[in-house]
């Protein structure tokens, strides 16, 4: 379409994006969505902790919290590919600061009840599921396809910098009074849902044949079939998107290896919450260290372009994963404090490089109309593994302690490092991670899988 105008004459270059106003809207709206969840997401624990004095309740909070990430993303994607994404947007955030405010709510009364948080965090983690896929299938038809990778790169560090300040900032607002960062949240999604209100262009394109995309709900099937057909015409749109993703191997196995690595980081993340609580850290001290490996993440995020137009796939995938590996080890055996934070907080830095390489890829080569169903296809395979993850903490916390906890998070790294290393579509992938902005749209073929070129 656009390729043969481009061709035929000269085409204006984009504005920057940094004067591309829906993008701007877009990005700065959810960067501070993100800084109110990521305080809270420090608070919820130390809440937890404060109440019940147990890591594995803590840790079956975190659970719940992320269980929708494992129910929800293959509906979530119908639905992100069926309605108006911008609208879903504007209603999770709305949602999401009612849940944070029943929070607020109930803890000025001292009515707070640890049903409650768990049913609040579920709502509130479904909720993000359908907002976080909705937002990232819509950064294509935001910003001009050359500047696809950089508009990713802009939101790793986003999300990077809003860690940066909301982790100190959860813990120390939670040191000033509990229902603190939860104020915060609630204004950080009220902010969000302005800036949705503001954005002008559509967040998908007309899909042809089929009802145009600003519908307010789930397109035309009401008028048509019954609601068992509906039904199974939504099992096999969910479908469609999950065999899309199983048929090229290297999508699949970055996919599993993300879930591999996810577990052990949300395992992790309780994991350096008590080993800080027991040396004597404060939750400012706590929020402090988490924030900055949240800025060393930044840091990953500013070169993740250079990395992923540089480095080969599969250098950057079995890499990554070692990097992992031998920092798990440092903070492991090290036997020290200060060595485990600082291996801590070195592992944020490999993470962005990884998203933007194999998000670029993905979003690239991925048609959208299957954009949404794709993107949950491989959430569902790379983020079921959180809840088990932040169950699992908790559990080995319990049982063996922190630095027992630590050694097994370690082991299992090492097995996941041996697992890219060995994976054959991972040695296959000799392509670079990023292609030419300027040049074609790299193609694969669904019908013969072994040759497969897409990443998680």
């Amino acid at each position: 379409m656009s390729r043969v105008a481009e061709d035929a004459g000269v085409v204006p270059a984009p504005p920057p994006l940094r004067r591309n106003r829906d993008f701007m809207l877009l990005w700065s709206g959810s960067a501070v969505a993100i800084i109110g969840s990521t305080a809270s997401t420090v608070a919820y624990p130390l809440l937890v902790l404060a109440v019940t004095g147990s890591p594995s309740a803590a840790g079956v909070v975190g659970f719940v919290v992320l269980l929708p990430a494992l129910l929800f993303q293959l509906p979530a994607g119908v639905l992100v590919d069926s309605w108006n994404r911008r609208r879903v947007m504007i209603w999770c955030d709305g949602l999401r600061a009612a849940g944070a405010a029943t929070v607020v709510l109930a803890l000025l009364a001292g009515e707070l009840r640890l049903a409650h948080v768990m049913v609040v965090g579920f709502v509130e983690g479904t909720l993000t599921v359908l907002n976080g896929l909705a937002s990232t299938a819509a950064v294509p038809n935001v910003v001009h396809r050359s500047q696809l990778s950089a508009a990713l790169a802009g939101n790793e560090a986003r999300g990077r910098a809003a860690t940066m300040i909301g982790t100190p900032l959860g813990g120390i607002l939670f040191g000033l009074g509990r229902a603190v960062p939860f104020v915060l949240e609630t204004l950080a999604y009220l902010v969000s849902l302005a800036t949705l209100l503001g954005i002008r262009k559509e967040f998908q394109t007309a899909r042809p044949g089929e009802p145009a995309p600003a519908g307010n709900g789930p397109g035309g099937d009401a008028a048509t079939g019954s609601r068992r057909d509906r039904a199974l015409r939504q099992a096999g749109r969910m479908a469609e998107g999950l065999t899309w993703l199983w048929r090229r191997p290297l999508l699949r196995t970055t996919a599993l290896l993300v879930a591999g690595s996810n577990l052990l980081f949300r395992a992790l993340f309780l994991v350096m919450i008590v080993l800080l609580a027991e040396e004597g850290a404060g939750p400012a001290a706590i929020g402090l260290l988490i924030g900055v490996a949240g800025g060393c993440g930044m840091l990953g995020s500013l070169v993740a372009g250079w990395f992923g137009r540089t480095l080969r796939l599969n250098a950057l995938v079995i890499g990554a994963n070692w990097v992992w590996a031998l920092l798990m080890c440092v903070l492991a055996f090290s036997g020290g404090l200060w060595p485990a934070a600082i291996a801590y907080t070195a592992m944020w830095f490999v993470g962005p490089i990884w998203n933007v390489a194999v998000g670029s890829y993905q979003l690239t080569v991925t048609p959208d109309d299957l954009r949404g169903r794709v993107l949950s296809a491989s959430s569902l395979l790379a983020n079921g593994a959180l809840p088990l993850g932040a169950l699992v903490g908790g559990l080995l916390l319990d049982a063996f302690g922190v630095r027992a906890a630590a050694t097994v998070l370690a082991g299992w790294m090492v097995l996941m490092a041996l697992a890219a290393t060995l994976a054959r579509p991972v040695r296959r992938a000799t392509m670079t991670a990023i292609n030419d902005p300027a040049g074609p749209a790299p193609a694969e073929s669904a019908a013969v899988p072994t040759t497969a070129a897409d990443s998680h």
